[in-house]
């Protein structure tokens, strides 16, 4: 048994909630947690996700390291 007076409250049954919406109940120290992100709407997750290419970066990575024309030759090559 714990030492009374000690130890916070136990929450078993604490809400999760993201937009208003209880989402999962967990277990916590807090009855309610209030989360703007979790598992069911962050971008990772959903499938959503997008990756964005600001300003060709990754082109000019591949320019300035010539990986783009030695993988181009190397795959031309195996094609034939």
């Amino acid at each position: 048994m714990p030492k009374a007076g000690i130890h916070p409250t136990w929450y078993p049954e604490a809400k999760v909630i993201c937009n208003g919406e209880v989402v999962m109940t967990v277990g916590s120290t807090q009855p309610e947690i209030n989360v703007e992100v979790w598992s069911g709407n962050h971008p990772f997750y959903t499938g959503t996700q997008k990756i964005i290419d600001t300003e060709g970066r990754v082109d000019r990575f591949m320019r300035k390291y010539g990986m783009r024309d030695k993988g181009k030759k190397a795959d031309d090559k195996s094609q034939q």
